[in-house]
């Protein structure tokens, strides 16, 4: 067999065997590593570049030594789960770098990391000063993980004592022009909905690039053709100016009217929308 047939295939093969060992090993495998799936990433990489390049190898041999990279990650995954001690012998602790507001300059030592390092992943956090933090941990992926004092960090609704309804996650019920059935069905939506909200923009399907629906039934698309101009959705702020309308005509009927029980009853219902009004106004803006 040619030599570079012979590369073509294995490295055809290898890269297939090595696709589904990944997938096997899972999504962590892939996203920060610790010190165990760093060694064998670097192993896997190592045995499929070598039996690739070099024909004089046994192409059998690198099947069997990828097989064995797979069992021994799955193997360790499943001790670590089971057994706590374990799961810190290989895959680290993480290092406190500042408690209560006060660098631990030993443990920077422990891990090797200079005054420098430190500020730089501080600022790799968007914390240009120490004492602003209250507690940074280096975890066991090299990554830091900052909280900073009270006083420094961002103010939330719960601060303020305000309460935000409840919030679904964005549902894309369109993609390259093509409509999606399940985030649909997840919106608790069908495909005569999304027709009529789209005939509403006045665009078709085929000339949405993405289209997608919040958590109040609202649908946003971007189209292919960026010339057009695409309506903002209008239903909360019609929503909000069909309920004023009607509050300002229940104080115009209790002007108007001289049945002074009907005057009562219109006041106390403008009051009251009113007030139904001012909670639900941060919701419809």
């Amino acid at each position: 067999m040619p030599g570079w047939l012979e590369i073509t295939i294995r490295s055809l093969v290898l890269i297939i065997v090595l696709f589904f060992i990944t997938k096997f090993l899972g999504k962590k495998q892939m996203s920060q590593l610790d010190i165990f799936q760093y060694i064998t990433g670097i192993v896997i990489g190592s045995i499929v570049a070598t039996h690739v390049t070099d024909l004089s190898t046994e192409f059998g041999y690198s099947l069997i030594a990828l097989f064995i990279w797979f069992l021994v990650p799955t193997g360790v995954e499943l001790l670590a789960l089971r057994s706590k001690w374990f799961r810190d012998f290989t895959q680290g602790k993480g290092t406190v770098f500042i408690q209560n507001g006060k660098i631990m300059e030993d443990n920077l030592k422990k891990e090797r990391f200079t005054t420098d390092d430190l500020l730089e992943e501080l600022r790799n956090n968007q914390v240009y000063k120490a004492a602003d933090v209250e507690f940074a941990v280096l975890e066991p992926t090299g990554k830091l993980n900052v909280m900073p004092k009270k006083e420094n960090q961002p103010l939330t609704a719960k601060d303020i004592g305000l309460k935000l309804a409840p919030q679904k996650e964005v549902q894309t019920v369109i993609m390259d022009g093509k409509p999606l059935l399940e985030p649909l069905a997840n919106a608790s939506l069908n495909l005569n909905w999304l027709e009529t909200e789209l005939d509403k923009l006045n665009v078709s399907k085929e000339n949405v690039f993405l289209g997608q629906v919040d958590s109040d039934g609202q649908l946003t698309v971007d189209l292919y053709d960026d010339k057009i101009a695409v309506p903002s959705p209008s239903e909360k702020p019609l929503l909000l100016a069909t309920l004023k309308k009607c509050q300002a005509d229940l104080e115009l009927f209790a002007l108007s009217t001289e049945n002074q029980e009907a005057k009562v009853m219109y006041e106390r219902n403008s009051k009251q929308l009113d007030q139904a009004i001012n909670m639900v106004n941060p919701h419809l803006k």
